[in-house]
Protein backbone atom coordinates (compact mmCIF):
# COMPACT_ATOMS: atom_id res chain seq x y z
CA UNK A 1 0.00 0.00 0.00
CA UNK A 2 1.24 3.18 -0.99
CA UNK A 3 0.71 6.79 0.41
CA UNK A 4 -0.91 9.06 -2.87
CA UNK A 5 -1.81 12.52 -3.05
CA UNK A 6 -4.44 13.54 -5.46
CA UNK A 7 -4.19 17.35 -6.39
CA UNK A 8 -7.51 18.40 -7.94
CA UNK A 9 -11.42 17.20 -7.89
CA UNK A 10 -12.96 17.59 -11.43
CA UNK A 11 -13.25 14.15 -13.27
CA UNK A 12 -9.54 13.05 -13.48
CA UNK A 13 -8.73 14.14 -9.60
CA UNK A 14 -12.11 11.86 -8.74
CA UNK A 15 -11.64 9.52 -10.30
CA UNK A 16 -8.20 8.28 -9.59
CA UNK A 17 -8.97 8.89 -5.66
CA UNK A 18 -11.76 6.70 -5.68
CA UNK A 19 -9.88 3.56 -7.98
CA UNK A 20 -7.31 4.29 -5.79
CA UNK A 21 -9.64 4.38 -2.07
CA UNK A 22 -8.75 1.07 -0.06
CA UNK A 23 -5.85 -0.16 -1.73
CA UNK A 24 -3.35 3.08 -0.71
CA UNK A 25 -3.74 5.25 2.16
CA UNK A 26 -5.53 8.28 -0.25
CA UNK A 27 -5.45 12.59 0.06
CA UNK A 28 -7.63 14.33 -2.01
CA UNK A 29 -6.54 18.07 -2.34
CA UNK A 30 -8.54 20.74 -3.53
CA UNK A 31 -8.57 24.61 -3.71
CA UNK A 32 -11.97 25.32 -3.42
CA UNK A 33 -15.06 22.84 -2.12
CA UNK A 34 -15.28 19.42 -3.69
CA UNK A 35 -16.65 19.45 -7.02
CA UNK A 36 -15.63 23.04 -8.06
CA UNK A 37 -13.37 22.52 -11.37
CA UNK A 38 -13.73 23.08 -15.08
CA UNK A 39 -15.60 19.24 -14.82
CA UNK A 40 -18.70 21.35 -13.60
CA UNK A 41 -18.80 23.97 -15.83
CA UNK A 42 -18.85 21.50 -18.95
CA UNK A 43 -21.79 21.92 -20.76
CA UNK A 44 -21.10 20.09 -23.93
CA UNK A 45 -21.31 16.04 -23.20
CA UNK A 46 -18.84 13.48 -23.34
CA UNK A 47 -17.94 11.69 -26.48
CA UNK A 48 -17.75 7.60 -26.96
CA UNK A 49 -18.02 4.30 -29.23
CA UNK A 50 -21.39 3.01 -27.66
CA UNK A 51 -23.76 1.02 -30.25
CA UNK A 52 -23.36 -1.04 -33.78
CA UNK A 53 -23.46 2.16 -36.01
CA UNK A 54 -20.58 3.77 -34.67
CA UNK A 55 -16.99 2.67 -34.73
CA UNK A 56 -13.54 2.91 -32.87
CA UNK A 57 -12.22 3.41 -36.02
CA UNK A 58 -14.19 6.82 -36.68
CA UNK A 59 -13.67 8.01 -33.40
CA UNK A 60 -10.07 7.83 -33.70
CA UNK A 61 -9.84 9.57 -37.59
CA UNK A 62 -12.06 12.62 -36.21
CA UNK A 63 -9.65 12.91 -33.75
CA UNK A 64 -6.49 12.83 -35.47
CA UNK A 65 -8.04 15.32 -38.15
CA UNK A 66 -9.40 17.34 -35.88
CA UNK A 67 -5.99 17.42 -33.94
CA UNK A 68 -4.29 18.59 -37.14
CA UNK A 69 -1.75 16.11 -37.50
CA UNK A 70 0.19 16.64 -34.41
CA UNK A 71 -2.00 13.58 -32.28
CA UNK A 72 0.12 10.79 -30.76
CA UNK A 73 -1.78 8.10 -32.78
CA UNK A 74 -1.25 5.47 -29.57
CA UNK A 75 -2.18 7.96 -26.95
CA UNK A 76 -5.70 8.52 -29.60
CA UNK A 77 -6.47 4.69 -29.79
CA UNK A 78 -5.95 4.19 -25.76
CA UNK A 79 -8.76 6.74 -25.77
CA UNK A 80 -11.14 5.75 -28.27
CA UNK A 81 -11.12 2.02 -27.25
CA UNK A 82 -11.80 2.88 -23.90
CA UNK A 83 -14.12 5.57 -24.16
CA UNK A 84 -17.57 3.93 -24.27
CA UNK A 85 -16.49 1.59 -21.05
CA UNK A 86 -15.35 5.01 -19.23
CA UNK A 87 -19.05 6.23 -20.47
CA UNK A 88 -20.61 2.86 -18.87
CA UNK A 89 -18.72 3.49 -15.40
CA UNK A 90 -19.97 6.47 -15.24
CA UNK A 91 -23.43 5.96 -15.51
CA UNK A 92 -22.64 2.58 -13.37
CA UNK A 93 -21.28 5.44 -10.79
CA UNK A 94 -24.42 7.50 -10.86
CA UNK A 95 -24.74 9.79 -14.14
CA UNK A 96 -27.70 9.53 -15.14
CA UNK A 97 -27.85 9.92 -18.95
CA UNK A 98 -30.72 11.61 -21.01
CA UNK A 99 -32.33 8.87 -23.23
CA UNK A 100 -34.19 8.78 -26.87
CA UNK A 101 -38.22 8.08 -27.12
CA UNK A 102 -37.03 4.52 -27.28
CA UNK A 103 -35.34 4.28 -23.59
CA UNK A 104 -31.90 4.50 -25.23
CA UNK A 105 -29.28 6.98 -24.12
CA UNK A 106 -29.23 9.91 -26.83
CA UNK A 107 -26.39 10.51 -28.69
CA UNK A 108 -25.61 14.07 -30.16
CA UNK A 109 -23.90 15.45 -32.96
CA UNK A 110 -20.39 18.00 -32.41
CA UNK A 111 -18.57 19.51 -34.68
CA UNK A 112 -15.77 17.84 -36.62
CA UNK A 113 -17.21 14.71 -35.54
CA UNK A 114 -18.66 11.73 -37.82
CA UNK A 115 -21.07 10.21 -36.10
CA UNK A 116 -23.46 11.53 -33.20
CA UNK A 117 -21.49 9.64 -30.40
CA UNK A 118 -21.54 12.82 -27.83
CA UNK A 119 -24.24 11.53 -24.44
CA UNK A 120 -25.33 14.18 -21.99
CA UNK A 121 -27.14 14.65 -18.98
CA UNK A 122 -29.28 17.01 -18.07
CA UNK A 123 -29.39 18.71 -21.57
CA UNK A 124 -26.42 20.71 -20.87
CA UNK A 125 -24.94 19.98 -17.75
CA UNK A 126 -23.59 16.51 -18.37
CA UNK A 127 -19.96 18.18 -16.12
CA UNK A 128 -22.41 19.19 -13.40
CA UNK A 129 -23.85 15.55 -13.03
CA UNK A 130 -20.66 13.78 -13.62
CA UNK A 131 -19.06 16.06 -10.97
CA UNK A 132 -22.26 15.51 -8.54
CA UNK A 133 -22.08 11.83 -8.80
CA UNK A 134 -18.30 11.17 -7.92
CA UNK A 135 -17.72 14.19 -5.51
CA UNK A 136 -21.00 12.40 -3.39
CA UNK A 137 -19.24 9.04 -3.79
CA UNK A 138 -15.64 10.98 -3.03
CA UNK A 139 -17.27 12.36 0.32
CA UNK A 140 -18.80 8.48 1.08
CA UNK A 141 -15.22 7.51 0.78
CA UNK A 142 -14.03 10.19 3.10
CA UNK A 143 -16.88 9.50 6.01
CA UNK A 144 -15.41 6.08 5.76
CA UNK A 145 -11.89 7.04 6.41
CA UNK A 146 -10.89 5.28 3.68
CA UNK A 147 -9.80 9.17 1.98
CA UNK A 148 -8.28 11.72 3.33
CA UNK A 149 -10.08 14.71 1.96
CA UNK A 150 -8.43 18.75 2.32
CA UNK A 151 -10.71 21.20 0.78
CA UNK A 152 -9.87 24.85 0.59
CA UNK A 153 -6.03 23.73 0.12
CA UNK A 154 -4.14 25.13 -2.40
CA UNK A 155 -1.27 22.53 -4.16
CA UNK A 156 1.54 25.34 -3.67
CA UNK A 157 4.52 23.22 -5.31
CA UNK A 158 5.53 19.53 -5.73
CA UNK A 159 8.43 17.98 -3.39
CA UNK A 160 11.24 16.29 -4.76
CA UNK A 161 14.59 14.60 -3.86
CA UNK A 162 17.32 13.10 -5.68
CA UNK A 163 20.26 10.75 -5.23
CA UNK A 164 23.50 9.16 -7.00
CA UNK A 165 21.60 6.32 -7.70
CA UNK A 166 18.24 6.72 -8.65
CA UNK A 167 16.80 10.25 -10.90
CA UNK A 168 14.46 12.92 -9.44
CA UNK A 169 11.40 11.68 -7.46
CA UNK A 170 8.41 13.01 -5.84
CA UNK A 171 8.02 12.87 -2.57
CA UNK A 172 5.26 15.60 -1.60
CA UNK A 173 3.37 18.67 -1.77
CA UNK A 174 3.42 21.57 -0.38
CA UNK A 175 0.04 23.30 0.24
CA UNK A 176 -1.26 26.58 1.45
CA UNK A 177 -3.61 25.85 3.95
CA UNK A 178 -5.15 27.92 7.07
CA UNK A 179 -3.12 30.48 6.62
CA UNK A 180 0.02 28.25 6.54
CA UNK A 181 2.56 26.66 4.88
CA UNK A 182 1.95 22.80 5.14
CA UNK A 183 4.00 19.80 3.64
CA UNK A 184 2.01 16.61 3.16
CA UNK A 185 4.65 13.26 1.73
CA UNK A 186 3.73 10.76 -0.65
CA UNK A 187 4.99 7.96 -2.71
CA UNK A 188 3.09 8.88 -5.54
CA UNK A 189 1.42 12.34 -6.14
CA UNK A 190 -1.23 12.64 -8.81
CA UNK A 191 -1.56 16.12 -10.76
CA UNK A 192 -5.28 16.79 -11.60
CA UNK A 193 -5.43 20.42 -11.52
CA UNK A 194 -7.17 21.46 -14.53
CA UNK A 195 -6.44 23.95 -17.04
CA UNK A 196 -4.90 28.08 -16.97
CA UNK A 197 -7.52 29.91 -18.23
CA UNK A 198 -7.50 32.81 -16.26
CA UNK A 199 -4.05 33.53 -17.89
CA UNK A 200 -6.43 35.72 -20.71
CA UNK A 201 -8.48 38.17 -20.50
CA UNK A 202 -11.66 36.34 -22.05
CA UNK A 203 -11.86 32.82 -21.12
CA UNK A 204 -15.05 30.28 -20.08
CA UNK A 205 -13.04 28.96 -17.29
CA UNK A 206 -13.89 29.29 -13.92
CA UNK A 207 -11.75 31.18 -11.34
CA UNK A 208 -9.69 28.95 -9.89
CA UNK A 209 -8.25 27.61 -13.10
CA UNK A 210 -4.91 28.90 -12.72
CA UNK A 211 -2.59 26.31 -13.85
CA UNK A 212 -1.24 26.20 -10.73
CA UNK A 213 -0.16 22.44 -10.97
CA UNK A 214 1.05 23.08 -13.95
CA UNK A 215 3.21 25.85 -12.43
CA UNK A 216 4.14 23.46 -9.67
CA UNK A 217 5.65 20.58 -12.08
CA UNK A 218 7.37 23.21 -14.54
CA UNK A 219 9.16 24.14 -10.93
CA UNK A 220 9.89 20.80 -9.95
CA UNK A 221 11.64 20.30 -13.67
CA UNK A 222 9.08 18.31 -15.15
CA UNK A 223 8.63 18.09 -19.20
CA UNK A 224 6.38 19.81 -20.65
CA UNK A 225 4.75 19.80 -24.03
CA UNK A 226 2.65 21.65 -26.79
CA UNK A 227 2.17 24.83 -24.13
CA UNK A 228 1.79 26.59 -27.76
CA UNK A 229 -1.73 24.93 -28.09
CA UNK A 230 -4.80 26.92 -25.75
CA UNK A 231 -8.46 26.36 -27.87
CA UNK A 232 -10.52 29.15 -27.95
CA UNK A 233 -14.15 28.24 -27.56
CA UNK A 234 -15.99 30.06 -30.32
CA UNK A 235 -19.19 30.73 -28.46
CA UNK A 236 -19.01 32.40 -25.20
CA UNK A 237 -21.17 35.76 -24.42
CA UNK A 238 -18.42 38.63 -24.59
CA UNK A 239 -17.66 39.97 -21.42
CA UNK A 240 -19.08 37.17 -18.93
CA UNK A 241 -17.50 34.77 -20.92
CA UNK A 242 -20.32 32.39 -20.26
CA UNK A 243 -20.10 29.51 -22.90
CA UNK A 244 -22.61 28.73 -25.52
CA UNK A 245 -22.09 24.70 -25.87
CA UNK A 246 -20.90 23.45 -29.21
CA UNK A 247 -24.31 21.33 -28.75
CA UNK A 248 -26.26 24.39 -29.53
CA UNK A 249 -24.75 24.37 -33.13
CA UNK A 250 -24.37 20.62 -33.31
CA UNK A 251 -28.81 21.25 -33.20
CA UNK A 252 -28.74 23.27 -35.61
CA UNK A 253 -27.95 27.00 -34.67
CA UNK A 254 -26.05 29.26 -37.06
CA UNK A 255 -23.21 31.80 -36.98
CA UNK A 256 -24.31 35.48 -38.12
CA UNK A 257 -22.49 38.48 -39.12
CA UNK A 258 -23.74 41.83 -37.91
CA UNK A 259 -25.51 42.31 -40.91
CA UNK A 260 -27.23 38.89 -40.50
CA UNK A 261 -25.68 36.81 -42.80
CA UNK A 262 -24.49 33.46 -42.24
CA UNK A 263 -20.40 33.41 -43.44
CA UNK A 264 -18.86 29.88 -41.74
CA UNK A 265 -19.77 28.09 -45.78
CA UNK A 266 -17.20 30.35 -47.05
CA UNK A 267 -14.75 29.37 -44.91
CA UNK A 268 -15.04 25.84 -44.68
CA UNK A 269 -17.48 23.44 -45.83
CA UNK A 270 -18.51 21.88 -42.60
CA UNK A 271 -19.82 25.28 -41.68
CA UNK A 272 -20.77 25.52 -37.97
CA UNK A 273 -19.47 22.47 -37.46
CA UNK A 274 -15.84 22.58 -38.64
CA UNK A 275 -13.81 21.97 -35.76
CA UNK A 276 -13.04 24.73 -33.04
CA UNK A 277 -9.99 26.26 -34.35
CA UNK A 278 -11.36 26.99 -37.99
CA UNK A 279 -14.27 28.44 -36.24
CA UNK A 280 -12.98 30.94 -33.48
CA UNK A 281 -10.45 31.72 -35.99
CA UNK A 282 -13.36 32.44 -38.52
CA UNK A 283 -15.22 34.73 -35.97
CA UNK A 284 -12.12 36.53 -34.72
CA UNK A 285 -11.31 37.97 -38.31
CA UNK A 286 -15.35 38.24 -39.42
CA UNK A 287 -15.21 40.67 -35.72
CA UNK A 288 -11.93 42.42 -36.64
CA UNK A 289 -13.66 43.55 -40.10
CA UNK A 290 -16.49 44.71 -38.04
CA UNK A 291 -14.56 46.73 -36.11
CA UNK A 292 -14.31 44.65 -33.14
CA UNK A 293 -18.11 44.03 -33.11
CA UNK A 294 -19.54 40.66 -32.30
CA UNK A 295 -20.99 38.43 -34.52
CA UNK A 296 -24.11 36.28 -33.50
CA UNK A 297 -25.54 33.04 -33.07
CA UNK A 298 -29.00 32.15 -34.26
CA UNK A 299 -30.81 29.44 -32.55
CA UNK A 300 -33.99 30.97 -33.16
CA UNK A 301 -35.19 28.19 -35.22
CA UNK A 302 -34.11 25.03 -32.97
CA UNK A 303 -37.52 23.30 -31.69
CA UNK A 304 -37.80 23.49 -27.97
CA UNK A 305 -34.30 25.06 -27.59
CA UNK A 306 -35.07 26.48 -24.50
CA UNK A 307 -35.85 22.71 -23.13
CA UNK A 308 -32.85 20.97 -25.15
CA UNK A 309 -30.40 23.18 -23.05
CA UNK A 310 -31.81 24.81 -19.76
CA UNK A 311 -28.58 25.49 -18.33
CA UNK A 312 -27.56 27.77 -20.96
CA UNK A 313 -31.44 29.18 -21.35
CA UNK A 314 -30.82 29.77 -17.34
CA UNK A 315 -27.21 31.73 -17.85
CA UNK A 316 -28.57 33.79 -20.89
CA UNK A 317 -31.62 34.73 -19.22
CA UNK A 318 -29.67 36.26 -16.37
CA UNK A 319 -28.29 39.03 -19.02
CA UNK A 320 -31.72 39.12 -20.18
CA UNK A 321 -31.38 37.35 -23.50
CA UNK A 322 -33.24 33.95 -24.66
CA UNK A 323 -32.06 31.21 -27.13
CA UNK A 324 -35.66 30.99 -28.71
CA UNK A 325 -36.37 34.82 -29.35
CA UNK A 326 -32.56 36.61 -29.46
CA UNK A 327 -29.73 36.78 -31.51
CA UNK A 328 -27.25 35.63 -29.28
CA UNK A 329 -23.65 37.70 -29.28
CA UNK A 330 -20.63 35.51 -29.12
CA UNK A 331 -17.14 35.77 -29.12
CA UNK A 332 -13.92 33.59 -28.81
CA UNK A 333 -13.02 32.83 -25.62
CA UNK A 334 -9.84 31.06 -23.97
CA UNK A 335 -11.24 27.56 -22.81
CA UNK A 336 -9.14 24.12 -23.16
CA UNK A 337 -5.15 23.80 -22.77
CA UNK A 338 -4.00 21.10 -24.92
CA UNK A 339 -0.27 21.32 -23.67
CA UNK A 340 0.73 20.38 -20.11
CA UNK A 341 2.79 18.09 -17.96
CA UNK A 342 4.21 15.43 -20.59
CA UNK A 343 3.08 11.81 -20.07
CA UNK A 344 3.51 8.31 -21.08
CA UNK A 345 -0.34 7.16 -21.98
CA UNK A 346 -0.38 5.88 -18.12
CA UNK A 347 0.09 9.20 -16.67
CA UNK A 348 3.78 8.94 -16.10
CA UNK A 349 5.91 11.96 -16.15
CA UNK A 350 9.53 12.81 -16.27
CA UNK A 351 9.49 12.99 -12.49
CA UNK A 352 9.38 9.49 -10.75
CA UNK A 353 6.30 9.26 -8.51
CA UNK A 354 4.71 12.70 -10.13
CA UNK A 355 1.35 11.56 -11.95
CA UNK A 356 -0.72 13.76 -14.55
CA UNK A 357 -4.10 13.18 -15.65
CA UNK A 358 -6.82 15.79 -16.96
CA UNK A 359 -6.38 19.35 -18.81
CA UNK A 360 -3.25 19.51 -16.98
CA UNK A 361 -1.39 16.63 -18.64
CA UNK A 362 -0.31 16.34 -22.18
CA UNK A 363 -0.94 12.76 -23.07
CA UNK A 364 -0.57 13.61 -27.03
CA UNK A 365 -4.63 13.05 -27.63
CA UNK A 366 -5.88 16.34 -28.49
CA UNK A 367 -2.70 17.16 -30.53
CA UNK A 368 -2.84 20.95 -32.26
CA UNK A 369 -6.73 21.25 -31.46
CA UNK A 370 -9.28 19.16 -29.19
CA UNK A 371 -11.91 17.24 -30.74
CA UNK A 372 -15.09 18.48 -28.93
CA UNK A 373 -16.45 16.69 -25.80
CA UNK A 374 -12.75 14.52 -25.33
CA UNK A 375 -11.86 15.99 -22.72
CA UNK A 376 -13.88 14.65 -20.03
CA UNK A 377 -13.57 11.10 -21.15
CA UNK A 378 -9.92 11.66 -21.13
CA UNK A 379 -9.81 12.69 -18.06
CA UNK A 380 -11.90 9.00 -17.07
CA UNK A 381 -9.44 6.96 -19.15
CA UNK A 382 -6.20 8.16 -18.44
CA UNK A 383 -7.14 8.21 -14.41
CA UNK A 384 -7.90 4.93 -14.63
CA UNK A 385 -4.88 4.11 -16.34
CA UNK A 386 -2.57 6.13 -13.60
CA UNK A 387 -4.18 4.55 -11.17
CA UNK A 388 -3.09 0.76 -12.59
CA UNK A 389 0.50 2.00 -12.93
CA UNK A 390 0.62 3.87 -9.18
CA UNK A 391 -0.62 0.15 -8.14
CA UNK A 392 2.35 -1.74 -10.41
CA UNK A 393 4.61 0.50 -9.00
CA UNK A 394 3.82 0.26 -5.30
CA UNK A 395 3.86 -3.64 -5.88
CA UNK A 396 8.00 -3.27 -6.55
CA UNK A 397 8.28 -0.18 -4.43
CA UNK A 398 11.33 -1.56 -1.73
CA UNK A 399 11.07 -0.65 1.50
CA UNK A 400 13.88 1.51 1.55
CA UNK A 401 12.58 3.47 -1.43
CA UNK A 402 9.67 4.30 1.42
CA UNK A 403 11.94 5.74 3.92
CA UNK A 404 10.07 9.27 4.06
CA UNK A 405 8.88 10.58 7.26
CA UNK A 406 5.28 9.50 8.08
CA UNK A 407 2.71 10.96 5.99
CA UNK A 408 1.46 13.85 8.07
CA UNK A 409 0.67 17.30 7.80
CA UNK A 410 4.13 19.53 8.98
CA UNK A 411 4.65 23.38 9.67
CA UNK A 412 7.22 24.66 7.44
CA UNK A 413 9.81 27.33 7.40
CA UNK A 414 8.07 29.77 5.29
CA UNK A 415 9.12 30.19 1.57
CA UNK A 416 10.38 33.07 0.13
CA UNK A 417 8.15 34.27 -2.42
CA UNK A 418 11.03 34.44 -4.18
CA UNK A 419 11.05 31.42 -4.98
CA UNK A 420 8.15 31.82 -7.49
CA UNK A 421 7.79 33.37 -10.72
CA UNK A 422 8.03 37.47 -10.45
CA UNK A 423 6.40 39.93 -11.88
CA UNK A 424 5.21 43.66 -11.17
CA UNK A 425 2.03 43.27 -13.33
CA UNK A 426 -1.14 43.31 -12.13
CA UNK A 427 -3.23 39.80 -12.89
CA UNK A 428 -5.61 42.32 -15.28
CA UNK A 429 -2.71 43.84 -16.84
CA UNK A 430 -1.46 40.35 -17.78
CA UNK A 431 -4.53 39.29 -18.42
CA UNK A 432 -4.87 41.94 -21.47
CA UNK A 433 -1.34 41.19 -22.55
CA UNK A 434 -2.02 37.61 -22.88
CA UNK A 435 -5.38 37.88 -24.80
CA UNK A 436 -3.22 40.23 -27.03
CA UNK A 437 0.03 38.57 -28.28
CA UNK A 438 -0.99 35.37 -27.00
CA UNK A 439 -4.75 34.77 -27.90
CA UNK A 440 -6.27 33.43 -31.38
CA UNK A 441 -3.44 35.47 -33.36
CA UNK A 442 0.12 35.45 -33.08
CA UNK A 443 2.68 37.26 -34.24
CA UNK A 444 6.75 36.79 -33.39
CA UNK A 445 6.85 40.92 -32.38
CA UNK A 446 3.92 40.13 -30.07
CA UNK A 447 4.97 37.62 -28.38
CA UNK A 448 8.82 39.22 -28.08
CA UNK A 449 6.81 42.20 -26.57
CA UNK A 450 4.95 39.44 -24.11
CA UNK A 451 8.24 38.54 -22.49
CA UNK A 452 9.82 41.88 -22.18
CA UNK A 453 6.96 43.03 -19.90
CA UNK A 454 7.26 39.61 -18.11
CA UNK A 455 10.72 40.12 -17.58
CA UNK A 456 10.69 43.60 -16.73
CA UNK A 457 8.36 42.83 -13.94
CA UNK A 458 10.89 40.09 -12.87
CA UNK A 459 13.44 42.89 -12.71
CA UNK A 460 11.23 45.62 -10.86
CA UNK A 461 10.04 42.98 -8.14
CA UNK A 462 13.99 41.88 -7.42
CA UNK A 463 14.44 45.63 -7.46
CA UNK A 464 12.14 46.26 -5.14
CA UNK A 465 13.07 42.97 -2.68
CA UNK A 466 16.82 44.29 -2.59
CA UNK A 467 15.90 47.61 -1.40
CA UNK A 468 13.06 46.47 0.86
CA UNK A 469 16.39 43.48 2.53
CA UNK A 470 18.81 46.42 2.88
CA UNK A 471 16.65 48.78 5.31
CA UNK A 472 18.84 47.00 8.47
CA UNK A 473 17.08 44.99 11.03
CA UNK A 474 13.79 45.16 8.73
CA UNK A 475 15.51 43.36 5.78
CA UNK A 476 16.94 41.02 8.28
CA UNK A 477 13.31 40.16 9.79
CA UNK A 478 11.75 39.65 6.38
CA UNK A 479 14.22 36.86 5.66
CA UNK A 480 13.71 35.03 8.91
CA UNK A 481 10.03 35.35 9.02
CA UNK A 482 8.59 36.44 5.51
CA UNK A 483 4.96 36.63 5.18
CA UNK A 484 2.96 34.22 3.85
CA UNK A 485 1.79 35.22 0.22
CA UNK A 486 -2.05 35.12 -0.80
CA UNK A 487 -3.55 32.25 -2.89
CA UNK A 488 -4.50 35.69 -5.49
CA UNK A 489 -0.46 36.57 -5.42
CA UNK A 490 0.39 32.59 -5.77
CA UNK A 491 -1.94 32.12 -8.53
CA UNK A 492 -1.03 35.15 -10.47
CA UNK A 493 2.95 34.23 -10.26
CA UNK A 494 2.00 30.50 -11.40
CA UNK A 495 0.06 32.54 -14.53
CA UNK A 496 2.98 34.58 -15.00
CA UNK A 497 5.28 31.51 -15.58
CA UNK A 498 3.16 29.37 -17.71
CA UNK A 499 2.38 32.81 -19.70
CA UNK A 500 6.48 32.96 -20.63
CA UNK A 501 6.83 29.19 -21.09
CA UNK A 502 4.19 29.37 -23.43
CA UNK A 503 5.08 32.48 -25.51
CA UNK A 504 8.77 30.67 -25.99
CA UNK A 505 6.98 27.75 -27.29
CA UNK A 506 4.96 29.99 -29.59
CA UNK A 507 8.15 32.03 -30.75
CA UNK A 508 9.69 28.45 -31.10
CA UNK A 509 6.23 27.20 -33.37
CA UNK A 510 7.07 29.69 -36.55
CA UNK A 511 3.79 28.14 -38.80
CA UNK A 512 0.47 27.82 -37.91
CA UNK A 513 -0.97 24.68 -36.67
CA UNK A 514 -4.18 23.61 -35.33
CA UNK A 515 -5.31 26.10 -32.78
CA UNK A 516 -1.64 28.33 -33.29
CA UNK A 517 -2.08 30.82 -35.64
CA UNK A 518 1.03 32.70 -36.28
CA UNK A 519 0.06 35.50 -39.01
CA UNK A 520 3.68 36.67 -39.49
CA UNK A 521 4.91 33.75 -41.14
CA UNK A 522 4.09 30.98 -43.67
CA UNK A 523 0.40 30.43 -43.47
CA UNK A 524 -1.49 27.23 -43.84
CA UNK A 525 -4.00 26.59 -45.91
CA UNK A 526 -6.78 26.83 -44.29
CA UNK A 527 -5.39 30.14 -42.87
CA UNK A 528 -4.82 31.52 -45.89
CA UNK A 529 -8.43 30.70 -46.79
CA UNK A 530 -9.72 32.29 -43.55
CA UNK A 531 -8.01 35.72 -44.21
CA UNK A 532 -9.28 35.43 -47.78
CA UNK A 533 -13.11 34.54 -46.79
CA UNK A 534 -13.00 37.41 -44.21
CA UNK A 535 -11.34 39.80 -46.53
CA UNK A 536 -14.56 39.76 -48.47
Amino acid sequence: MSRVIVAGCGIAGLTAALRLSGRHTVTLVTKGRIGESNTEWAQGGIAGVIGPDDTVDSHIADTLTAGAGHCDPEAVRTLCEAGGDAIVSLAEAGVDFDTDPTGAWARGMEGAHSYPRIFHSGGDATGRAISTALAEKLRAEAAAGRVTLLEDTMLVDILTSENEHRPVRATGITVLRNGRMETLTADAVVLATGGAGQLFAHTTNPAAATGDGLAAAIRAGAEVADLEFFQFHPTALPGPGFLISEAVRGAGALLLDEQGRRFMYEVDDRAELASRDVVALALHRRQAAQDGRPCFLDARAIPNVEAKFPSITAGLAAHGLALSRDLIPVTPAAHYFMGGVATDRDGRTSVEGLFAIGEVACTGVHGANRLASNSLVEGAVFAARAVDAIDAQSTHTNDADLAFEDSVNHELPLPQFGSFHQTALTRTELQALTWAHLGVERTAVGLRTLLDRLGEGARNHRDHDSGSASNGARGEDRSTTPAVPSVKALETANLALIAEHMARHALAREHSLGAHTRTDTTLTSHTALLQEATAC
